[in-house]
């Protein structure tokens, strides 16, 4: 697949399934979807939807789609998979479709996704897609994923995680206009006095670290980051059968 996000999350692999498949929960931490509505189906068949999406960074994606999940394999696996399409004309993307993997082990579960899709636009679509839609995607899904995780694990919910993150995003922009703000420092060495001059070499030091500080410090433990999760597979990967089986059965004539 296209894009593919990875966590483990140290939780009962039945809690994460409800949190993710229940459409309720899965808007509170899921940042791209907004609105989530599963239709009648028959027994056994795939179940069509209706979703609102955010897609980065002021658009958002209304369609409609199917989706099918598997919650008992043999090998203690858990999979879920659907494909969705978008016939807005102002939407960026046109179709596309993804999977769940829910994979147990003795420390919880890890959970992975993968999915893809086609822009709309023809070459400027695809290009913007390339630049700025498909990078913004990346990241708010592994952000997403971090924020399930801390709801899991430590029972932070997504709107207080959300706080939390751009409290933090605040602290840092101050911090860091601080810092830009004392690098005129013509002022502030004559509060020093006499030690002006030795404080001259070591304001510059302490400014510059500071400003690291504010840049690359990792997030607080209680704040949701994309970079805690996988970005890439370890290994080479093969979408699921279930997805497999779901983009057929879409794509046969009716």
């Amino acid at each position: 697949m296209g894009l593919y996000t990875e966590t483990h999350i140290r939780a009962d692999l039945d809690r994460l399934w409800a949190h993710t498949q229940d459409p309720v929960l899965h808007r509170r931490w899921y940042l791209l979807v907004t609105e989530l509505h599963h239709l009648p189906s028959a027994p056994g068949e795939p179940r069509p939807f209706r979703f609102t999406a955010r897609l980065p960074p002021f658009l958002t994606l209304s369609g409609t789609g199917v989706s099918a999940g598997e919650k008992e394999r043999p090998d203690g696996t858990r999979t879920s998979a659907l494909c969705f399409s978008s016939t807005h004309p102002l939407g960026l993307i046109a179709e596309g479709s993804g999977y769940w993997r829910y994979v147990p082990d003795d420390r919880g579960v890890r959970f992975l996704t993968g999915y893809d899709y086609r822009p709309r636009g023809g070459a400027l679509g695809a290009t913007a897609d390339r630049l700025l839609v498909r990078p913004l995607l990346d990241w708010a899904t592994a952000w997403s994923f971090d924020r399930l995780r801390l709801w899991l694990e430590r029972g932070i919910t997504p709107e207080r995680a959300l706080c939390n993150w751009l409290a933090e995003i605040v602290v840092r922009a101050l911090l860091l206009t601080a810092c830009l703000g004392g690098l005129r420092l013509e002022r502030l060495m004559r509060l020093f006095g006499s030690f002006a001059a030795a404080m001259a070499y070591l304001c510059p030091v302490l400014l510059l670290a500071a400003v690291c500080l504010a840049l690359f410090k990792s997030p607080l433990a209680c704040t949701p980051a994309a970079r805690r999760c996988l970005r890439a597979p370890a290994t080479r990967i093969r979408a699921p059968r279930l997805l497999r089986t779901l983009q057929q059965r879409v794509e046969a004539p009716a």
